[in-house]
Protein backbone atom coordinates (compact mmCIF):
# COMPACT_ATOMS: atom_id res chain seq x y z
CA UNK A 1 0.00 0.00 0.00
CA UNK A 2 1.33 3.42 -0.89
CA UNK A 3 1.27 6.25 1.62
CA UNK A 4 -1.00 8.24 -0.65
CA UNK A 5 -3.35 5.30 -0.85
CA UNK A 6 -3.08 4.77 2.89
CA UNK A 7 -3.72 8.38 3.85
CA UNK A 8 -6.24 9.56 1.32
CA UNK A 9 -8.07 6.47 0.12
CA UNK A 10 -9.10 4.79 3.33
CA UNK A 11 -12.63 4.84 2.01
CA UNK A 12 -11.53 3.53 -1.38
CA UNK A 13 -9.01 0.74 -0.89
CA UNK A 14 -7.77 0.14 -3.71
CA UNK A 15 -2.87 -17.41 -11.12
CA UNK A 16 -1.02 -19.39 -9.03
CA UNK A 17 1.19 -22.26 -8.60
CA UNK A 18 2.04 -23.04 -11.67
CA UNK A 19 -0.27 -22.76 -9.62
CA UNK A 20 -2.07 -24.61 -11.37
CA UNK A 21 -4.01 -21.23 -11.93
CA UNK A 22 -6.81 -20.04 -14.23
CA UNK A 23 -9.36 -22.32 -15.67
CA UNK A 24 -9.32 -19.92 -18.58
CA UNK A 25 -9.30 -16.17 -19.05
CA UNK A 26 -12.56 -14.31 -18.59
CA UNK A 27 -14.73 -13.89 -21.71
CA UNK A 28 -13.26 -11.34 -24.07
CA UNK A 29 -9.88 -11.33 -22.32
CA UNK A 30 -7.07 -12.74 -24.42
CA UNK A 31 -3.37 -13.11 -23.75
CA UNK A 32 -2.58 -9.79 -25.43
CA UNK A 33 -5.09 -8.02 -23.18
CA UNK A 34 -3.44 -9.42 -20.06
CA UNK A 35 -0.01 -8.39 -21.38
CA UNK A 36 -1.36 -4.86 -21.74
CA UNK A 37 -2.54 -4.91 -18.12
CA UNK A 38 0.51 -6.42 -16.48
CA UNK A 39 3.77 -6.39 -18.44
CA UNK A 40 5.91 -9.38 -17.58
CA UNK A 41 3.11 -11.44 -16.03
CA UNK A 42 3.17 -15.09 -17.11
CA UNK A 43 0.29 -16.28 -19.27
CA UNK A 44 -1.24 -19.58 -20.30
CA UNK A 45 -1.50 -21.04 -16.80
CA UNK A 46 -4.36 -23.33 -15.84
CA UNK A 47 -5.75 -24.23 -12.46
CA UNK A 48 -5.26 -27.74 -11.21
CA UNK A 49 -8.00 -29.95 -12.67
CA UNK A 50 -7.25 -33.33 -11.14
CA UNK A 51 -10.14 -34.86 -9.25
CA UNK A 52 -10.30 -34.26 -5.53
CA UNK A 53 -10.60 -37.35 -3.30
CA UNK A 54 -14.17 -38.11 -2.27
CA UNK A 55 -14.65 -37.80 1.46
CA UNK A 56 -17.88 -38.94 3.12
CA UNK A 57 -19.06 -37.75 6.50
CA UNK A 58 -21.08 -40.31 8.37
CA UNK A 59 -23.74 -38.60 10.54
CA UNK A 60 -22.22 -37.92 13.97
CA UNK A 61 -23.74 -39.55 17.00
CA UNK A 62 -24.23 -38.07 20.44
CA UNK A 63 -24.36 -39.74 23.81
CA UNK A 64 -25.20 -38.73 27.33
CA UNK A 65 -27.18 -35.67 26.26
CA UNK A 66 -24.85 -34.52 23.50
CA UNK A 67 -27.06 -35.34 20.50
CA UNK A 68 -27.69 -31.69 19.52
CA UNK A 69 -24.01 -30.85 19.94
CA UNK A 70 -23.09 -33.75 17.67
CA UNK A 71 -25.28 -32.43 14.86
CA UNK A 72 -23.73 -28.95 15.16
CA UNK A 73 -20.20 -30.37 15.18
CA UNK A 74 -20.94 -32.46 12.08
CA UNK A 75 -22.15 -29.43 10.14
CA UNK A 76 -19.07 -27.41 11.10
CA UNK A 77 -16.65 -30.19 10.16
CA UNK A 78 -18.39 -30.73 6.81
CA UNK A 79 -18.15 -27.06 5.88
CA UNK A 80 -14.56 -26.78 7.08
CA UNK A 81 -13.45 -29.69 4.92
CA UNK A 82 -15.29 -28.28 1.93
CA UNK A 83 -13.62 -24.90 2.45
CA UNK A 84 -10.23 -26.63 2.60
CA UNK A 85 -10.60 -27.21 -1.18
CA UNK A 86 -8.87 -30.56 -0.77
CA UNK A 87 -11.86 -32.92 -0.86
CA UNK A 88 -15.10 -33.52 -2.70
CA UNK A 89 -17.22 -33.71 0.44
CA UNK A 90 -20.21 -36.04 0.66
CA UNK A 91 -22.40 -34.91 3.53
CA UNK A 92 -26.05 -34.12 4.27
CA UNK A 93 -26.74 -37.82 4.35
CA UNK A 94 -30.03 -39.11 5.80
CA UNK A 95 -30.29 -40.20 9.42
CA UNK A 96 -30.75 -43.76 8.19
CA UNK A 97 -27.04 -43.67 7.41
CA UNK A 98 -26.17 -43.57 11.10
CA UNK A 99 -24.24 -46.75 11.81
CA UNK A 100 -22.63 -48.18 14.89
CA UNK A 101 -20.07 -49.92 12.69
CA UNK A 102 -18.59 -48.62 9.46
CA UNK A 103 -19.86 -50.51 6.41
CA UNK A 104 -16.86 -50.23 4.12
CA UNK A 105 -18.57 -52.05 1.26
CA UNK A 106 -21.41 -49.53 1.30
CA UNK A 107 -19.11 -46.49 1.34
CA UNK A 108 -16.96 -48.00 -1.39
CA UNK A 109 -20.09 -48.40 -3.49
CA UNK A 110 -20.88 -44.74 -2.80
CA UNK A 111 -17.50 -43.82 -4.27
CA UNK A 112 -15.88 -42.57 -1.07
CA UNK A 113 -12.11 -42.71 -0.68
CA UNK A 114 -12.12 -41.39 2.89
CA UNK A 115 -14.76 -41.51 5.59
CA UNK A 116 -14.98 -39.32 8.68
CA UNK A 117 -17.02 -40.69 11.57
CA UNK A 118 -17.63 -38.77 14.77
CA UNK A 119 -19.36 -38.94 18.11
CA UNK A 120 -19.79 -36.43 20.89
CA UNK A 121 -19.68 -37.62 24.46
CA UNK A 122 -21.10 -35.60 27.31
CA UNK A 123 -19.36 -35.82 30.66
CA UNK A 124 -21.00 -33.49 33.15
CA UNK A 125 -20.84 -30.04 31.63
CA UNK A 126 -18.00 -31.05 29.30
CA UNK A 127 -18.14 -32.33 25.76
CA UNK A 128 -15.56 -34.35 23.80
CA UNK A 129 -15.60 -34.94 20.05
CA UNK A 130 -14.21 -38.35 19.08
CA UNK A 131 -13.18 -38.31 15.45
CA UNK A 132 -12.10 -41.20 13.23
CA UNK A 133 -10.65 -41.15 9.73
CA UNK A 134 -11.28 -44.32 7.73
CA UNK A 135 -9.52 -45.37 4.54
CA UNK A 136 -12.42 -46.89 2.61
CA UNK A 137 -10.22 -48.47 -0.06
CA UNK A 138 -8.07 -50.36 2.46
CA UNK A 139 -10.95 -50.75 4.94
CA UNK A 140 -9.14 -49.54 8.01
CA UNK A 141 -9.06 -46.78 10.60
CA UNK A 142 -6.18 -44.48 9.73
CA UNK A 143 -6.39 -42.06 12.67
CA UNK A 144 -8.49 -41.54 15.78
CA UNK A 145 -8.37 -38.76 18.35
CA UNK A 146 -10.37 -36.98 21.04
CA UNK A 147 -10.97 -33.22 20.89
CA UNK A 148 -12.26 -31.31 23.93
CA UNK A 149 -15.10 -29.00 22.96
CA UNK A 150 -15.76 -25.55 24.40
CA UNK A 151 -19.14 -24.59 25.80
CA UNK A 152 -21.63 -24.76 22.86
CA UNK A 153 -23.03 -21.38 23.94
CA UNK A 154 -19.70 -19.56 23.45
CA UNK A 155 -17.89 -18.40 20.28
CA UNK A 156 -15.01 -20.71 21.16
CA UNK A 157 -17.18 -23.77 20.52
CA UNK A 158 -16.80 -23.42 16.78
CA UNK A 159 -13.04 -22.89 17.13
CA UNK A 160 -12.69 -26.12 19.12
CA UNK A 161 -14.52 -28.01 16.35
CA UNK A 162 -12.36 -26.29 13.71
CA UNK A 163 -9.32 -27.85 15.41
CA UNK A 164 -10.78 -31.29 14.73
CA UNK A 165 -11.37 -30.39 11.08
CA UNK A 166 -7.76 -29.30 10.70
CA UNK A 167 -6.64 -32.62 12.16
CA UNK A 168 -8.42 -34.43 9.33
CA UNK A 169 -6.56 -32.36 6.74
CA UNK A 170 -3.26 -33.09 8.45
CA UNK A 171 -4.03 -36.81 8.76
CA UNK A 172 -4.62 -37.09 5.01
CA UNK A 173 -2.10 -34.63 3.57
CA UNK A 174 0.44 -34.04 6.34
CA UNK A 175 -0.12 -30.30 5.96
CA UNK A 176 -1.89 -27.74 8.17
CA UNK A 177 -5.55 -26.90 7.77
CA UNK A 178 -6.99 -23.39 7.96
CA UNK A 179 -10.27 -23.88 9.81
CA UNK A 180 -8.96 -22.96 13.28
CA UNK A 181 -7.90 -19.48 12.19
CA UNK A 182 -9.35 -15.98 12.11
CA UNK A 183 -9.08 -12.92 9.87
CA UNK A 184 -8.73 -9.47 11.40
CA UNK A 185 -9.50 -6.39 9.32
CA UNK A 186 -10.27 -2.71 9.53
CA UNK A 187 -13.92 -1.82 8.96
CA UNK A 188 -15.18 1.61 7.99
CA UNK A 189 -18.31 2.71 9.83
CA UNK A 190 -21.01 5.12 8.65
CA UNK A 191 -19.55 7.98 10.70
CA UNK A 192 -16.18 7.64 8.96
CA UNK A 193 -14.37 5.98 11.86
CA UNK A 194 -12.59 2.66 11.44
CA UNK A 195 -12.08 -0.07 13.99
CA UNK A 196 -10.66 -3.57 13.98
CA UNK A 197 -13.02 -6.49 13.56
CA UNK A 198 -12.31 -10.20 13.54
CA UNK A 199 -14.11 -13.15 11.97
CA UNK A 200 -13.57 -16.91 11.90
CA UNK A 201 -12.17 -18.39 8.68
CA UNK A 202 -15.62 -19.73 7.78
CA UNK A 203 -17.25 -16.30 8.07
CA UNK A 204 -18.87 -16.89 11.48
CA UNK A 205 -18.43 -15.05 14.80
CA UNK A 206 -17.92 -11.58 13.35
CA UNK A 207 -17.09 -9.27 16.25
CA UNK A 208 -15.50 -5.94 17.04
CA UNK A 209 -12.03 -5.73 18.60
CA UNK A 210 -11.52 -1.98 19.08
CA UNK A 211 -13.84 0.97 19.67
CA UNK A 212 -11.77 4.16 19.82
CA UNK A 213 -14.02 6.45 17.75
CA UNK A 214 -11.02 7.07 15.53
CA UNK A 215 -9.23 5.29 12.68
CA UNK A 216 -7.56 1.94 13.30
CA UNK A 217 -6.01 0.00 10.43
CA UNK A 218 -3.15 -2.21 9.17
CA UNK A 219 -3.56 -5.08 11.66
CA UNK A 220 -0.90 -7.79 11.90
CA UNK A 221 -0.93 -11.05 13.90
CA UNK A 222 1.84 -12.15 16.22
CA UNK A 223 3.35 -15.57 15.37
CA UNK A 224 1.46 -17.31 18.21
CA UNK A 225 -1.83 -15.56 17.43
CA UNK A 226 -2.38 -13.94 20.82
CA UNK A 227 -1.49 -10.35 19.92
CA UNK A 228 -2.31 -7.92 17.14
CA UNK A 229 -0.32 -4.88 16.03
CA UNK A 230 -2.10 -2.02 14.32
CA UNK A 231 -1.96 1.68 13.51
CA UNK A 232 -4.35 4.07 15.29
CA UNK A 233 -5.04 7.80 14.98
CA UNK A 234 -6.64 8.01 18.42
CA UNK A 235 -3.95 10.35 19.78
CA UNK A 236 -4.28 12.60 16.75
CA UNK A 237 -1.19 11.21 15.03
CA UNK A 238 -0.84 7.73 13.52
CA UNK A 239 0.96 5.56 16.07
CA UNK A 240 1.42 1.81 16.49
CA UNK A 241 -0.25 -0.17 19.25
CA UNK A 242 -0.18 -3.78 20.35
CA UNK A 243 -3.42 -5.41 21.54
CA UNK A 244 -3.31 -8.49 23.78
CA UNK A 245 -6.33 -10.52 22.66
CA UNK A 246 -6.47 -12.55 25.86
CA UNK A 247 -6.38 -9.70 28.37
CA UNK A 248 -7.52 -6.76 26.25
CA UNK A 249 -4.49 -4.76 27.38
CA UNK A 250 -2.92 -2.35 24.90
CA UNK A 251 0.44 -0.64 24.74
CA UNK A 252 1.94 1.85 22.34
CA UNK A 253 5.15 1.19 20.47
CA UNK A 254 7.50 4.11 21.27
CA UNK A 255 7.80 6.83 18.62
CA UNK A 256 11.20 8.45 19.24
CA UNK A 257 11.48 10.16 15.87
CA UNK A 258 9.25 12.65 14.10
CA UNK A 259 6.80 11.27 11.55
CA UNK A 260 3.72 9.15 11.03
CA UNK A 261 3.92 5.46 11.97
CA UNK A 262 2.27 2.92 9.67
CA UNK A 263 2.01 -0.73 8.57
CA UNK A 264 3.52 -2.72 11.47
CA UNK A 265 4.62 -6.35 11.11
CA UNK A 266 6.02 -8.96 13.50
CA UNK A 267 9.33 -10.68 12.95
CA UNK A 268 8.98 -14.49 13.26
CA UNK A 269 10.71 -14.28 16.65
CA UNK A 270 7.57 -12.60 18.03
CA UNK A 271 9.65 -9.94 19.76
CA UNK A 272 10.80 -7.57 17.04
CA UNK A 273 8.38 -5.47 15.03
CA UNK A 274 9.04 -3.56 11.81
CA UNK A 275 7.08 -0.53 10.66
CA UNK A 276 7.23 2.51 8.40
CA UNK A 277 7.87 6.06 9.59
CA UNK A 278 6.93 8.73 7.05
CA UNK A 279 7.70 12.44 7.32
CA UNK A 280 10.13 14.51 9.32
CA UNK A 281 12.32 15.09 6.29
CA UNK A 282 13.38 11.46 5.89
CA UNK A 283 11.31 8.27 5.83
CA UNK A 284 12.05 4.59 6.10
CA UNK A 285 11.46 1.23 7.75
CA UNK A 286 12.50 0.75 11.37
CA UNK A 287 12.36 -1.98 14.01
CA UNK A 288 11.77 -2.13 17.75
CA UNK A 289 12.05 -4.99 20.25
CA UNK A 290 8.84 -5.21 22.28
CA UNK A 291 10.13 -7.73 24.83
CA UNK A 292 13.30 -5.81 25.66
CA UNK A 293 11.45 -2.51 25.26
CA UNK A 294 14.39 -0.98 23.46
CA UNK A 295 16.50 -0.85 20.40
CA UNK A 296 14.87 1.42 17.83
CA UNK A 297 16.86 0.54 14.71
CA UNK A 298 16.94 1.67 11.08
CA UNK A 299 16.45 -0.77 8.19
CA UNK A 300 15.96 1.75 5.36
CA UNK A 301 16.03 5.52 5.34
CA UNK A 302 15.81 8.18 2.65
CA UNK A 303 13.50 10.54 0.83
CA UNK A 304 11.33 7.79 -0.63
CA UNK A 305 8.37 6.26 1.19
CA UNK A 306 9.23 2.67 2.18
CA UNK A 307 6.20 1.01 3.81
CA UNK A 308 4.34 -2.29 4.33
CA UNK A 309 7.25 -4.49 5.49
CA UNK A 310 6.76 -8.26 5.70
CA UNK A 311 9.32 -10.83 6.84
CA UNK A 312 10.19 -14.14 5.24
CA UNK A 313 9.20 -17.17 7.39
CA UNK A 314 12.80 -17.65 8.55
CA UNK A 315 13.18 -13.94 9.31
CA UNK A 316 16.23 -13.55 7.08
CA UNK A 317 14.65 -11.34 4.41
CA UNK A 318 12.22 -8.48 4.15
CA UNK A 319 9.77 -7.43 1.45
CA UNK A 320 8.24 -3.95 1.29
CA UNK A 321 6.91 -1.42 -1.19
CA UNK A 322 8.50 1.89 -2.07
CA UNK A 323 8.11 4.80 -4.49
CA UNK A 324 11.85 5.01 -5.12
CA UNK A 325 11.23 4.95 -8.87
CA UNK A 326 8.63 7.71 -8.80
CA UNK A 327 5.88 9.08 -6.60
CA UNK A 328 3.13 7.58 -8.74
CA UNK A 329 4.73 4.19 -9.23
CA UNK A 330 5.33 2.21 -6.03
CA UNK A 331 7.10 -1.12 -6.52
CA UNK A 332 7.70 -4.22 -4.41
CA UNK A 333 11.27 -4.59 -3.12
CA UNK A 334 13.14 -7.49 -1.56
CA UNK A 335 16.19 -7.22 0.68
CA UNK A 336 18.21 -9.07 3.30
CA UNK A 337 17.19 -8.34 6.88
CA UNK A 338 20.75 -8.87 8.14
CA UNK A 339 22.16 -6.45 5.58
CA UNK A 340 19.80 -3.66 6.60
CA UNK A 341 19.01 -1.25 3.80
CA UNK A 342 21.46 -2.78 1.36
CA UNK A 343 20.93 -4.33 -2.04
CA UNK A 344 17.14 -4.02 -2.18
CA UNK A 345 15.93 -5.24 -5.58
CA UNK A 346 12.66 -4.76 -7.43
CA UNK A 347 10.39 -7.80 -7.26
CA UNK A 348 7.26 -6.50 -9.02
CA UNK A 349 6.94 -6.61 -12.84
CA UNK A 350 8.55 -3.24 -13.54
CA UNK A 351 9.13 -2.16 -17.14
CA UNK A 352 10.70 1.10 -18.30
CA UNK A 353 8.08 3.75 -19.18
CA UNK A 354 5.36 1.37 -17.92
CA UNK A 355 6.28 1.07 -14.27
CA UNK A 356 2.90 -0.04 -12.93
CA UNK A 357 1.59 0.37 -9.39
CA UNK A 358 2.31 -2.48 -6.94
CA UNK A 359 1.75 -2.45 -3.17
CA UNK A 360 0.78 -4.41 -0.03
CA UNK A 361 3.13 -7.43 -0.16
CA UNK A 362 2.75 -10.48 2.05
CA UNK A 363 5.18 -13.39 2.27
CA UNK A 364 3.85 -16.95 2.00
CA UNK A 365 4.32 -19.06 5.17
CA UNK A 366 5.98 -21.64 2.90
CA UNK A 367 8.59 -19.06 1.89
CA UNK A 368 8.28 -19.65 -1.85
CA UNK A 369 5.90 -16.89 -2.96
CA UNK A 370 5.01 -13.26 -2.31
CA UNK A 371 1.53 -11.91 -2.96
CA UNK A 372 0.57 -8.26 -3.55
CA UNK A 373 -1.87 -6.18 -5.56
CA UNK A 374 -1.20 -3.95 -8.52
CA UNK A 375 -2.32 -2.17 -11.63
CA UNK A 376 -0.61 -0.75 -14.70
CA UNK A 377 0.25 2.95 -14.50
CA UNK A 378 -2.51 5.15 -13.05
CA UNK A 379 -5.48 3.48 -14.64
CA UNK A 380 -7.41 0.31 -14.33
CA UNK A 381 -8.40 -1.81 -11.37
CA UNK A 382 -6.19 -3.49 -8.83
CA UNK A 383 -5.66 -7.23 -9.15
CA UNK A 384 -3.92 -9.80 -6.97
CA UNK A 385 -0.52 -10.96 -8.23
CA UNK A 386 1.92 -13.58 -6.98
CA UNK A 387 5.69 -13.63 -7.47
CA UNK A 388 7.00 -17.19 -7.44
CA UNK A 389 10.48 -16.91 -5.97
CA UNK A 390 11.38 -20.53 -6.66
CA UNK A 391 10.53 -20.14 -10.37
CA UNK A 392 12.89 -17.28 -11.26
CA UNK A 393 10.44 -14.76 -9.86
CA UNK A 394 7.70 -15.58 -12.36
CA UNK A 395 4.69 -13.35 -11.72
CA UNK A 396 1.17 -14.69 -12.18
CA UNK A 397 -2.23 -13.06 -11.87
CA UNK A 398 -4.73 -14.49 -9.38
CA UNK A 399 -7.85 -12.32 -9.86
CA UNK A 400 -9.57 -10.84 -12.90
CA UNK A 401 -13.03 -9.82 -11.74
CA UNK A 402 -13.73 -6.44 -10.12
CA UNK A 403 -11.21 -4.56 -7.98
CA UNK A 404 -9.03 -6.60 -5.58
CA UNK A 405 -6.38 -5.51 -3.09
CA UNK A 406 -4.52 -5.98 0.21
CA UNK A 407 -3.94 -9.77 0.12
CA UNK A 408 -2.81 -11.93 3.05
CA UNK A 409 -1.75 -15.60 3.07
CA UNK A 410 -3.40 -18.32 5.12
CA UNK A 411 -1.05 -20.48 7.23
CA UNK A 412 -1.35 -23.31 4.67
CA UNK A 413 0.39 -21.19 2.02
CA UNK A 414 -2.31 -21.81 -0.59
CA UNK A 415 -5.34 -19.72 0.43
CA UNK A 416 -5.33 -15.93 0.15
CA UNK A 417 -7.76 -13.44 1.70
CA UNK A 418 -8.24 -10.00 0.18
CA UNK A 419 -10.63 -7.07 -0.15
CA UNK A 420 -12.65 -6.90 -3.35
CA UNK A 421 -15.44 -4.94 -4.99
CA UNK A 422 -18.13 -6.49 -7.13
CA UNK A 423 -21.31 -5.20 -8.77
CA UNK A 424 -23.11 -5.63 -5.45
CA UNK A 425 -20.52 -3.80 -3.33
CA UNK A 426 -17.41 -4.46 -1.24
CA UNK A 427 -16.49 -7.58 0.66
CA UNK A 428 -13.72 -9.87 1.83
CA UNK A 429 -12.94 -12.85 -0.39
CA UNK A 430 -10.86 -16.01 -0.09
CA UNK A 431 -9.29 -17.71 -3.11
CA UNK A 432 -7.53 -21.06 -3.17
CA UNK A 433 -4.45 -20.55 -5.34
CA UNK A 434 -4.38 -24.22 -6.36
CA UNK A 435 -7.96 -24.92 -7.47
CA UNK A 436 -9.08 -21.33 -8.10
CA UNK A 437 -12.13 -21.76 -5.87
CA UNK A 438 -13.27 -18.41 -4.46
CA UNK A 439 -15.77 -17.67 -1.71
CA UNK A 440 -17.08 -14.58 0.01
CA UNK A 441 -16.01 -14.38 3.64
CA UNK A 442 -17.78 -11.15 4.68
CA UNK A 443 -20.18 -8.97 2.72
CA UNK A 444 -22.28 -5.92 3.52
CA UNK A 445 -19.39 -4.05 5.16
CA UNK A 446 -16.65 -1.72 3.90
CA UNK A 447 -13.48 -3.62 4.87
CA UNK A 448 -9.80 -2.73 4.59
CA UNK A 449 -6.48 -4.52 5.03
CA UNK A 450 -7.39 -8.07 6.17
CA UNK A 451 -4.73 -10.20 7.87
CA UNK A 452 -4.94 -13.99 8.29
CA UNK A 453 -3.95 -15.43 11.66
CA UNK A 454 -1.69 -18.40 12.35
CA UNK A 455 -3.40 -21.56 13.67
CA UNK A 456 -5.16 -20.59 16.90
CA UNK A 457 -5.37 -24.06 18.45
CA UNK A 458 -2.52 -26.51 18.68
Amino acid sequence: MSIGHLRFSLALPSGVAVLALLSGLPPGLGAQDVEERFPGVSLGLTYETRALPDLAIQPFTGRLGAEATAARAENIVARDLRYSNRFAVMDELPESMVQEEVDYAFWDQMGATWLVAGSVEGVGSSRVLVLELHDVVYREVVERDRFPLADPDTPEFRMSVHAASDAVVEWVFGEPGIAATRIVFSRRMEDGTQDLWVVDSDGENLRRLTNHQSISLSPAWSPEGRRVLYTSYRSGLPRIYELDLETGAEKQVPAPRTGDYFTPAYHPDGETVAFAVVGGGRSGIFTYNLVRDCCFQTLTEGRSEDISPAFSPDGSRLVFNSNRLGVGAPQIYLMSYQNSGGNARVLSPYMYERPGYYTSPDWSPLGDRIVYHGRVEQRGRHQILVSELARQNRVVQLTFDGNNEDPSWAPDGRHIVYVGSRSWGWGIFITDAVTGNTRTLVSGVRPNLPAWSPPLTR
